[in-house]
């Protein structure tokens, strides 16, 4: 049973989410995801006591970034070219990305601006990176949840990789301990039970 809106495109004719040929089972609590904190969202809303975030236009355009992107898009990792060729062109549930997006100081791997959901994927060097860390509370502090993977998660559990990557989009991924990569602000809720 698919959770997918009446209409939405699907991958392929089949419906299903991934490249043909590729079996085995779907993990959605094993792959990462990243909330912002509860002290950042009182903040945001001038509680008494906490520091008010002041929240730039990242949509701002930035030369040297935007031709650092494009540098990134052309000299692309092989992880890369394998999920872009997944995400790419709405092939994920009619969801669209972009790759190599700047927003802010940084530039994202992967960008869906419509679930304002960022997708990385890490080598061994961004192993308890404490620029990653700031870099995530900044996107988190500007409304984006955040989804890291390792390289070789997309090389060896690519199914289980969209799967995350899906569930995150559609508001089925919430934020565990099991979860340790998956930050993302939108998890709170405001007193009538909406989300804020």
């Amino acid at each position: 049973m698919s959770n997918v809106a009446p209409g939405a495109p699907s991958s392929d004719p089949s419906g299903h989410l991934l490249p043909a040929g590729e079996k085995g089972t779907v993990d959605v609590a094993a792959p990462p995801f990243s909330p912002r904190g509860e002290g950042a969202r009182r903040a945001d809303e001038g509680a008494p006591g906490t520091t008010k975030i002041i929240k730039q236009d990242i949509r701002k355009h930035r030369p040297a970034k935007t031709e650092q992107a494009r540098h990134l898009r052309h000299n692309e990792t092989e992880e890369e070219y394998r999920l872009w060729s997944d995400l790419r062109a709405r092939r994920l549930n009619g969801y669209k990305f972009a790759r190599q997006v700047p927003l802010g100081p940084f530039i994202v791997d992967f960008l869906c601006r419509e679930e304002q959901l960022v997708v990385e994927i890490d080598g061994f060097q961004h192993a308890e990176s404490i620029s990653d860390q700031r870099r995530t509370e900044w996107l988190n502090a500007n409304g984006y949840s955040v989804l890291r993977f390792w390289n070789q998660e997309i090389s060896r559990e690519r199914r289980s990789v969209l799967e995350t990557i899906l569930a995150a989009l559609e508001g089925r991924l919430e934020v565990s301990s099991e979860l340790p990569s998956f930050y993302s602000p939108a998890q709170f809720t405001n007193k009538n039970g909406e989300r804020s």
